[in-house]
């Protein structure tokens, strides 16, 4: 059976796109944008912890549910590529795509929202998690490579609280520069997508 492997790198401009924080940062503002620093640092903390948890247990079951189907690794890897180049897509031609936020009663310190909408679907999208399932399975029983998506997955994780934390001065300064930078993203991450489904097909035609 051949490998499929990622570098690093791929990994983290795959998951970016995914997981990332350009698009938490207009939700978060709406929605805590009101509240003193400190309820803004516990929502922002309560949904971080809120999405590393959800992805160890889906990535742990995914991977274990996979591993027992016998699905063979170029396989694997040609979903990746197909889940890639859709949200890829899907980040270029509709950018600034927000989702619908619940009002909060002036005065009202709303706790809950930070297991949704903040940490599902906002950080947690459907495509993340489907994301860290197949890195997790093609990582296997190789523990570096686990590692590193582990390691990968919080990193982008971090950089979300810290968005979360600066979302008014950021999108202050840099809001119009980061959607730029999204669609960047996501030509990048659509070519990616294609290249990673043409080597599956020739690796499954091998």
């Amino acid at each position: 059976m051949p490998e499929v492997e990622f570098g690093a790198r791929k990994i983290f401009l795959m998951l970016f796109l995914m997981l990332g924080p350009i698009k938490i940062l207009v939700p978060f503002k709406v929605l805590a944008g009101s509240y003193e620093p400190r309820v803004r640092r516990r929502i922002a903390s309560r949904a971080i912890l809120f999405s590393a948890a959800a992805l160890a247990i889906a990535g742990f079951l995914g991977r274990t549910m996979i591993e027992n189907l016998e699905i063979s690794l170029p396989v694997l890897a040609m979903t990746g590529g197909i889940i890639l180049f859709i949200v890829a897509l899907r980040t270029v031609l509709q950018p600034a795509a927000n989702l619908p936020v619940r009002p909060t009663e002036p005065g009202q310190t709303d706790l809950g929202l930070a297991l949704t909408p903040l940490a599902f679907p906002t950080i947690v999208t459907p495509y993340g998690i489907a994301a860290v399932i197949v890195f997790a399975t093609l990582a296997g029983d190789r523990q570096t490579e686990g590692l590193t998506v582990a390691a990968i997955v919080l990193l982008i994780l971090a950089l979300d609280w810290m968005a979360m934390l600066f979302a008014e001065s950021i999108l202050r300064w840099i809001g119009t520069s980061l959607q730029v930078l999204a669609v960047v993203l996501g030509v990048t991450q659509a070519a990616l997508g294609l290249q990673i489904i043409l080597h599956s097909l020739s690796m499954i035609a091998w």
